[in-house]
């Protein structure tokens, strides 16, 4: 059975760090492409950053994170990461990962078939 676990989100100051971890079940990180997206209330689901079966493979941001968050993998720990820096009130959203590319635009949430419940990040200001 395919799960996708999120923690490590929780409340912080603007300009503070949060790193996310989504832990998968039922198939190798080291096997599909991965991503994490987020969703403020009021708002379309936005892609936030996507990565290439290889941590060396093509990875994507959006324009509104890039040089501030990371997305990496861990092999052994079969993990998922988003390192966020220098938050900023407009990060504040439940955030989700997201599992088995199935093609087309790498940030657009119908193309990832398995999904996490989602965590809270909130930052304030």
């Amino acid at each position: 059975q395919v799960q996708l676990v999120e923690s490590g989100g929780g409340s912080v100051q603007a300009g503070g760090s949060l790193r996310l971890s989504c832990v998968a079940s039922g198939y190798s990180v080291s096997s599909i492409r991965m991503a994490w997206f987020r969703q403020a209330p009021g708002k379309e689901r936005e892609g936030v950053a996507s990565i290439g079966i290889l941590s060396a493979d093509y990875t994507a941001y959006a324009d509104s994170v890039k040089g501030r968050f990371t997305i990496s993998k861990n092999y052994p720990e079969n993990t998922l990461y988003l390192q966020m820096n220098n938050l900023k009130p407009e990060d504040t959203a439940m955030y989700y990962c997201a599992a088995d590319y199935l093609g087309g635009a790498l940030l657009r949430s119908p193309n990832y078939r398995h999904w996490g419940q989602g965590i809270q990040v909130s930052v304030t200001s």
